[in-house]
């Protein structure tokens, strides 16, 4: 994500953002003033977006850089084929990909165009960009795999290499390019029939009711009402940082799910499954109350397009803010062993399990179609939180078998 940063020793304003892998810093005239970082920020956000559609030029948007000859692909103009195919090969795959961008982002959301503009410049460009694309290969698609999952010696943090789940996310973008250059050029598909790879099992990590109490009680009395919803409704964080007060049915006593925010942008549900009505508990309409604005009640519809859980500018909460100024401190202060906050939505689903409700209803609740996920991600918590183990079964073949005395012989112990 792109930031306007001042710099210390001029006192002047700059751009500090990442382009095709690659970190830039432009340089402005601009002295670091509210007025101009505004500006700047505006600036920024068009420049962010610009980037997510494969559509920034950069020689227009910066005519005085250093780095034009970097990005500049010869005889290129936005919106045409940049190169002409050499004699007998097609197109590079730089320049198929960047307009097969350009063509798909209008079904994209905002957050997928920024990872997908990731995964191109980092990964995919790197491997196959300055390939023509009828010379790309499976063979060469099962390597570039390959050195995805080994380890990287400029990038040492990652260790191992790459998950097999982010392996197969960009294996899987790969994939969708080299489709369309099939259904264009009628080449051959390198990717056919590479399957994916396995994924292992990874457990959820639940929070205890100890240890929810404990963070509610011991987190910043600003962040007490979010970190309660938060807990007690199973919202995901761009869909609890996306509530406006109109979302709010204070007389059916439910949230209507309509937007998320992701990175300051408000945008539309995951998908149209997690458009819904979510009924909220008593402790949460408190949550809410205790936020509420003090005239609220004077004309709620002015308060209508407010964020429920804003800053103190009005913003909504940023989320990598709120995990490494918040969240992560106060897990180390309470000394509670680090999980996402994504395990407060698990901690809830779990919470109703227990409490015995029925599966459809906590699937609503969650935003799933189907009690599908629901099962196969909780299944682990449903015999001990709902007492459903095995033994009532156990209990009927026992009674039906010795002519209905089972029961009574337990009770006689």
């Amino acid at each position: 994500m792109g930031n306007v940063r001042c710099r210390p020793d001029t006192g002047r304003l700059y751009f500090d953002f990442h382009f095709q892998g690659v970190r830039c810093r432009e340089y402005s005239a601009l002295e670091d003033t509210a007025a101009n970082r505004r500006r700047m920020a505006k600036i920024m956000a068009k420049i962010e977006t610009e980037i997510a559609t494969g559509s920034l030029d950069y020689a227009k948007t910066f005519p005085g850089s250093a780095r034009i000859s970097q990005f500049a692909v010869p005889g290129s103009r936005f919106g045409q084929h940049e190169t002409e195919p050499s004699e007998g090969r097609l197109e590079h795959f730089e320049v198929f990909a960047r307009q097969w961008q350009r063509e798909r982002s209008l079904e994209w959301r905002y957050s997928y165009r920024l990872s997908m503009e990731s995964i191109l410049s980092i990964y995919l460009l790197p491997a196959f960009g300055n390939l023509p694309l009828d010379s790309i290969n499976r063979a060469a698609v099962l390597d570039f795999r390959r050195r995805l999952a080994e380890a990287s010696d400029d990038k040492p943090r990652r260790g191992s290499g790459l998950s097999a789940s982010s392996i197969n996310r960009v294996v899987g973008i790969l994939r969708m390019i080299m489709a369309e250059a099939v259904l264009r050029y009628r080449i051959d598909n390198p990717c056919i029939e590479i399957k994916r790879l396995k994924l292992q099992r990874v457990d959820i990590q639940p929070f205890t009711m100890e240890e929810m109490r404990r963070i509610i009680d011991g987190a910043r009395p600003d962040y007490r009402p979010y970190l309660t919803f938060r807990f007690l409704t199973g919202l995901r964080s761009a869909e609890a940082n996306g509530l406006k007060w109109k979302h709010v049915d204070w007389q059916r006593e439910e949230l209507l799910i309509r937007e998320t925010c992701t990175r300051g942008r408000t945008e539309y549900t995951k998908n149209d499954g997690s458009q819904r009505e979510l009924k909220i508990s008593g402790p949460v309409i408190a949550a809410l109350k205790a936020v509420l604005p003090d005239d609220y009640s004077l004309d709620p519809r002015r308060f209508a397009e407010k964020y429920i859980f804003a800053t103190r500018n009005g913003n909504p909460i940023d989320n990598t803010n709120f995990v490494y100024r918040v969240w992560i401190p106060l897990l180390a202060r309470l000394d509670i062993p680090y999980r996402r906050p994504y395990q407060m939505r698990h901690t809830c689903a779990t919470l109703w399990l227990a409490a015995g409700e029925a599966p459809e209803w906590i699937a609503r609740q969650l935003g799933h179609t189907t009690t599908e996920m629901l099962f196969r991600t909780y299944s682990r918590y449903v015999p001990n939180l709902v007492r459903r183990d095995g033994t009532a079964f156990d209990r009927m073949i026992a009674n039906a078998l010795n002519g209905g005395t089972a029961e009574h012989h337990e009770d006689a112990k």
